[in-house]
């Protein structure tokens, strides 16, 4: 599997809401025995073993609406199809600290998605990190700026949560993370 997490290059993104996916990926790499981060296809990479599964991690290093372009070099010339694919990233839909596994879709505005879907297609796997909405100001400040005072204590059980639901996507299958993760469609059936 290629797992990417997206976020924006730099420290003076780190630790914006929007760079949650690669939080999630730092966490995957230190508990993979991963080898060093290397840059190729304007990424940093690394391979290492999830959940009993050889992955190949991936942080573009463009910005967010440049992710599609590191995603299909990495894709291409280590040959992962699409399915083979699992995007962490951030998602206003959800309050923060929920999450969902989901197989395809729509992009939802999230311009990461947004480019990585326009080359590649929708049908790769995701997990959702939800960072809720703003109550007040325009989205695009709000996911480059900081987890609140009162989301900071709960943002690493926040990032294990995720790496967890990539644990069992790698595990028992995209699928099985979906279900699992959302209420509306256990038993394999949504809720209309």
């Amino acid at each position: 599997m290629l797992i990417v997490g997206l976020g924006n290059p730099g420290p003076s993104y780190r630790s914006h809401r929007h760079n949650v996916g690669f939080m999630v990926l730092e966490r995957l790499h230190s508990l993979s025995g991963a080898s060093e981060w290397r840059e190729k296809y304007s990424s940093l990479h690394a391979k290492g073993v999830v959940a009993g599964q050889p992955v190949t991690l991936l942080q573009p290093q463009g910005f967010m609406n440049l992710s599609g372009t590191s995603v299909q070099k990495a894709a291409t010339d280590l040959r992962f199809p699409p399915a083979k694919i699992l995007v962490v990233h951030d998602e206003l839909e959800l309050p923060f600290g929920e999450m969902r596994a989901k197989f395809g879709g729509g992009h939802a505005g999230h311009n990461g998605l947004r480019d990585i879907t326009a080359k590649l297609g929708a049908d790769f796997g995701r997990v959702r990190v939800g960072i809720g909405r703003p109550t007040t100001g325009p989205v695009d400040a709000y996911v480059l700026s900081g987890f609140s005072k009162t989301e900071l204590p709960e943002l690493p059980a926040v990032i294990d949560r995720a790496v967890e639901l990539v644990e069992l996507a790698l595990r028992e299958g995209i699928d099985v993370a979906v279900e699992r993760s959302n209420p509306a469609v256990r038993g394999g059936k949504k809720k209309s």
